[in-house]
């Protein structure tokens, strides 16, 4: 048995990978599922639709792998989404509430109105704004005047998407989740490491319906033979961005890995040090080994792959992500077109819910070329936000500097030109790995790491393996100019 199983549940698909002994993807299966947006700002997912499409993409890829025996399965998920089912039956009370949804933008605003906030990022470290777990889950439980009481009598369960999996993986035998996931809720003290009663106090949400809290390489239970032909234990959890960060091998302080998918999430590991950041980023547990917390500092930008998904079903001028490179090749140099991607408001640093996108430098001859130019530019302008804001929050804390090498995965770093640009932007070099699916790597290693078939930390840093490295082409002066004219445009959204 020498094959690990990594169940990868995003946002829009769900993928399982398996992974041989030397930790290379040998098979792997992926399947989308519908988005629900039943209104302005709101975005769904029907846990059932999730359920059945992690179940089939895992036997889809175990049959790929042939003869492959599997040794354990690591999970990883889209974080801060909120599930809750009845313990008994397992059926969800109603459809998950996505992380992307800001049904609770008024709720938040009124707990800062308050003066909660500053006490909430003391306990969790994260804003209080709609797209943690906490007030989504709040939500959840008075849209329907008898789902309180009956969490409370612990009839109903909460989890992120991991632990509805697990749950059911299991047949209801664990209730978990890891560290990683459970230090997006809002409901956890991440300097404490236990669920946080002054939040669930705050928030009104009964003690009863949480899950168990673990590390990410640990024993999550065992999922019966006849879901996949044979008993596989569940052995490593983390949520997607940190698992990317596992993937990268960013064990050591002030290494920076940023993960281009649907939006970009950016960590800098900030070691035993829970970086309290004067600069609106998050102060997230990047994993926990043997009950020891390694802590990261990051930004979260919600608009990223996005962006070219708008370009081809909202303008339509595009049929395929793959085209968005030569087009910006072509662009007219001499236009100064600027795109900010606020379509559902701005993160990090900025964290306006309210504003929306925008177009600046429009002429007569701006066509698709430079609009497509413009919305590859915003993916870099705003991975240096994240990065000048991580220098800052960092500054005087160790010698070494964040991001001086930047380490990238996710679906965008296919396109050579974003990458380009990123380096141009950052002005340092920008290192695509040889393995770019780093999301369920990270999740494969934590898994085969519990059970000892990897080795720990320092071999799988030694594994880590280059596919190319993009240096800086741009002068100091002209990407200075550049990001002066983003950052006029975002003066002029984020103040609308």
């Amino acid at each position: 048995m020498t094959h690990i199983l990594a169940i990868d549940q995003g946002t829009t698909s769900s993928r399982a990978i398996v992974f041989d002994r030397s930790l290379n993807p040998v098979a792997v299966s992926q399947k989308e599922f519908p988005q629900i947006f039943p209104a302005s700002g709101w975005v769904e997912h029907d846990p059932e639709t999730i359920w059945t499409s992690v179940v089939e993409t895992c036997r889809e890829a175990i049959s790929k792998a042939g003869d492959a025996r599997i040794s354990a399965a690591g999970i990883t998920n889209q974080r801060e989404t909120v599930v809750v089912w009845d313990k008994v039956t397992g059926a969800a009370v109603g459809n998950a509430i996505v992380w992307q949804d800001r049904r609770t933008s008024e709720l938040c605003a009124r707990l800062k109105a308050e003066g909660h906030e500053p006490d909430v990022t003391a306990r969790t470290g994260l804003l209080l704004d709609p797209y943690f777990s906490g007030t989504k889950l709040k939500w959840l439980l008075e849209s329907d005047s008898s789902l309180h009481g009956r969490a409370a009598a612990g009839e109903l369960l909460f989890g992120t998407i991991d632990s509805f999996l697990i749950w059911r993986l299991t047949k209801g035998a664990v209730h978990a989740t890891d560290a990683t996931n459970a230090s997006r809720t809002l409901l956890y003290n991440i300097r404490e490491g236990s669920w946080d009663a002054g939040m669930l106090d705050m928030l009104g949400i009964p003690a009863a319906m949480l899950p168990e809290v673990r590390d990410c390489s640990a024993d999550y239970g065992v999922c019966p033979a006849e879901f996949f032909g044979q008993e596989i234990p569940i052995a490593g959890v983390a949520g997607d961005q940190q698992a990317a960060t596992i993937g990268q091998a960013c064990f050591e302080p002030g290494m920076l890995k940023s993960t281009y998918g649907t939006g970009c999430f950016a960590l800098l590991n900030t070691g035993q040090d829970a970086v309290h950041s004067q600069n609106r980023l998050l102060t997230t547990i990047a994993f926990r080994f043997g009950g020891e917390v390694t802590y990261a500092l990051e930004g979260s930008i919600f608009i990223a792959g996005a962006v070219v998904q708008w370009l081809r079903d909202g303008l339509g001028i595009i049929e395929s992500a793959a085209e968005t490179g030569e087009m910006a090749e072509v662009a007219d140099p001499a236009q100064e077109v600027t795109l900010v991607p606020a379509f559902t408001g701005m993160g990090a640093p900025y964290w306006d819910p309210d504003c929306r996108g925008s177009i600046f430098g429009l002429t007569r001859n701006t066509g698709p070329a430079e609009i497509a130019k413009a919305a590859l530019e915003s993916v870099a302008f705003q991975t240096r936000d994240l990065l000048e804001a991580m220098k800052t929050d960092w500054s005087g804390r160790d010698s070494r500097s964040p991001g001086t090498i930047l380490r990238v995965d996710g679906g965008m770093t296919g396109n050579d030109w974003v990458m380009q640009a990123l380096a141009d932007q950052l002005g340092a070099p920008v290192d695509r790995p040889r393995i770019t699916e780093t999301t369920a790597l990270g999740a494969a290693w934590l898994a085969g790491w519990h059970i000892g078939l990897y080795g720990g930390p320092q071999s799988f840093s030694n594994s880590w393996s280059l596919d190319r490295r993009f240096e800086p082409e741009l002068s100091e002066s002209s990407r200075n100019k550049a990001y002066d004219r983003w950052r006029d445009a975002i003066r002029r959204t984020v103040s609308c």
